[in-house]
């Protein structure tokens, strides 16, 4: 660990934006990502866990939820781990929150809606954009004419892995967040370039020699976690690795064999297989007669 609690974590993103004595924090960070598009001036907390419309109905989760000046909605979520349907899931969470905007009961209602705003940190590559950018700003558009059809839903998506420039490279507040995002758990100082008052705070913040026992417990679990998530991802990536190795060589040998009746001794100088894999090919293609 380094000196800094990683922000992509669960309980490090909590720490750090998920609570009212945080909130100038993340009025600053969403207020680079909109970049004059729209102007927060203060946000108020929403409970995390919306029920939805009936007591049968799936339970929405969210990392962080909050309520502008004005009754907008915005939504954030962290997925640090690949996952296929994270665009489906933002779209989902969205749609919650609309919903929820209608009235109970018989109430007359014209259907006005308050915007509704999702901005999702990703730590891996989407297969949904091929742009190689970093940051990506979703709203619904006229195909023909590209006109914003729709202005009262946006998604704001930063696919993490995109972003490389270095310290010296940063220029932006953008550049300067997600610098932090993506490197503070591995930093043992405050760059020069983040030495301003909101960046002073969230490091003070994120200190791991400022929490308190349980919290270091709780994060330690966090980081425990990720760790064994990268071994298991791991694990799994390699023994793919060595079975398609394997299948490669034994649709060699069979072609070896069949088409040209190699002998064991020519398999194995030609192939680089063992006297053992050959002849449990030469068995299996045998069984298959």
């Amino acid at each position: 660990m380094g000196k800094y609690i990683d922000p992509l974590t669960d309980f490090g993103f909590k720490r750090i934006f998920g609570s009212a004595p945080q909130k100038d924090l993340l009025i600053a960070f969403l207020n680079e990502l909109f970049k004059g598009r729209k102007v927060i001036r203060d946000l108020v907390y929403n409970q995390t866990e919306n029920g939805g419309p009936a007591r049968h109905y799936r339970k929405t989760i969210f990392d962080v939820t909050c309520t502008g000046v004005h009754g907008e909605t915005f939504i954030i979520e962290v997925q640090r781990a690949s996952q296929k349907y994270f665009i489906d899931r933002a779209i989902f969470y969205a749609a919650s929150r609309l919903h929820e905007q209608g009235p109970k009961g018989d109430k007359y209602w014209g259907f006005e809606l308050t915007e509704v705003y999702f901005i999702g940190l990703a730590d891996f590559n989407f297969s949904d954009f091929s742009s190689g950018q970093y940051l990506h700003r979703v709203r619904l558009t006229e195909e023909a004419t590209h006109k914003v059809y729709y202005n009262k839903l946006w998604f704001i998506f930063l696919e993490l892995p995109n972003f490389n420039l270095e310290e010296k490279e940063l220029k932006t507040d953008l550049e300067r967040w997600v610098y932090v995002l993506r490197n503070m758990g591995k930093l043992q100082k405050i760059p020069v370039t983040l030495c301003n008052e909101v960046f002073q705070k969230l490091f003070e913040i994120a200190k791991i020699a400022n929490l308190k026992a349980e919290e270091y417990m709780l994060y330690q679990k966090d980081i425990l976690d990720r760790w064994t998530e990268y071994a298991v991802l791991k694990t799994a990536e390699e023994k793919g690795i060595a079975e398609g190795k394997a299948k490669g060589k034994a649709e060699v040998v069979e072609n070896l064999i069949s088409k040209f009746g190699f002998t064991d001794e020519q398999v194995i100088n030609a192939a680089g297989v063992c006297l053992d894999f050959v002849k449990k090919i030469r068995l299996s293609l045998k069984n298959t007669k």
